[in-house]
């Protein structure tokens, strides 16, 4: 990859990763578990999250990065307990996450060095248009890379949760009206044929 340039407050972005030398990032079912603690632990205080989709050797999320008011009362996850907006830029707390990730797994499998492929990959969402089906894509990858027949089978993406009533992290509401209301997400998950709408916002596509 070539090397992105920073994370912007209050913008949406694509951002996804894969393992170093395509090996597996999630070498066990609680992994995913783990992986999405941290995830809440570090990027909650600084982004929202749209969708997401976990799978074995890498993943795709589409989120938003809060802005400065959003952020004047969260903490800097440095723990010198200073506002974000005087701490490191957005990205650092992604690299932060990936960074805790590596050394639990490297320690739970006594491995070492570099677990993600650097740098991460972050693509800008800017029309409106693309938001939509960027879900899809990433709800669907599961089932474009083979680990499942049918995309809905996977349990490790956001695509549930978006059309559930139980409480959730996801902005739901937010997202759910790019689709006009579930019966629309519903719909236009099963269409697919979203590749070729968003090519721009998924690069080389990962796996």
């Amino acid at each position: 990859m070539s090397q992105p340039g920073p994370l912007e407050l209050g913008r949406y972005y694509h951002i996804y990763s894969r393992g170093n030398n395509r090996e597996n990032l999630f070498v066990e079912e609680r992994n995913y578990r783990y992986f999405l603690e941290l995830y809440a632990h570090y990027i909650e205080p600084i982004a929202e999250t749209c969708a997401y989709c976990l799978l074995r050797n890498h993943f795709h999320l589409l989120v938003r990065i809060k802005d400065l008011d959003d952020l004047t009362d969260a903490e800097d996850l440095t723990g010198l307990g200073k506002p974000v907006t005087s701490g490191p830029p957005p990205g650092r707390a992604f690299s932060n996450l990936f960074n805790a990730y590596a050394k639990a797994i490297n320690k739970a499998c006594g491995r070492t060095g570099c677990l993600f492929q650097r740098p991460f990959g972050r693509i800008e969402v800017t029309s409106d248009a693309q938001f939509a089906w960027l879900v899809v894509y990433i709800h669907r990858n599961s089932q474009k890379h083979l680990f499942v027949d049918d995309f809905r089978d996977w349990p490790y993406s956001s695509y549930h949760a978006l059309l559930s009533a139980q409480p959730t992290r996801l902005k739901r509401e937010a997202v759910l009206g790019w689709f006009d209301g579930p019966a629309g997400a519903v719909a236009l998950h099963r269409l697919g044929d979203e590749e070729g709408r968003i090519a721009p916002l998924i690069a080389d596509d990962l796996g």
